[in-house]
């Protein structure tokens, strides 16, 4: 990181930042192009071991590239707040970002498939308590991504 006087090394701080926020952007190699798409997301803390948790159908680009190429870059980023200037190279702006890489893997088994969607609806949601029967269990791919790196700035 470039400026490390922005950057956030307390866990706390940057838990506490991913656990407001909604939207996580996957960043899939895809042949010699990048391919990013937005995501809602569940995540899960355990042990120090981050791991995010998001859904979609079981066909498709996103689909694809998680079978074929499960290393992905992510991004999350908010508290935006436009600091305004008299001058238009004055201007500048308050964020929060995490970025980082990790591994990506298609979740099979049903219990974890439970334990991600509901990470999922508790962070959008913030509720807790779903239930999730067998053709719904058996119609959506859940993704599981593993954090190997991770950073966090903050300005």
């Amino acid at each position: 990181m470039r400026r490390n006087d922005r950057e956030i090394t307390d866990i706390s701080a940057i838990v506490s930042f991913i656990e407001k926020e909604k939207i996580i952007r996957i960043a899939f190699y895809d042949d010699g192009d990048i391919y990013i798409v937005p995501v809602n997301y569940g995540y899960i803390n355990e042990n120090g071991v981050h791991t995010f948790y998001f859904h979609g159908a079981k066909a498709g680009r996103k689909f694809e590239l998680a079978k074929a190429s499960p290393k992905v870059g992510f991004e999350i980023d908010g508290c935006y707040e436009l600091l305004e200037a008299d001058i238009a190279c004055d201007f500048s702006a308050r964020f929060e970002s995490v970025i980082g890489t990790g591994r990506l893997s298609l979740v099979e088994d049903r219990s974890e498939k439970i334990k991600g969607l509901d990470a999922l609806m508790k962070q959008t949601t913030e509720r807790a308590g779903w239930s999730y029967n067998d053709a719904m269990l058996s119609g959506v791919a859940v993704f599981r991504l593993d954090v190997e790196k991770m950073s966090c700035k903050a300005k």
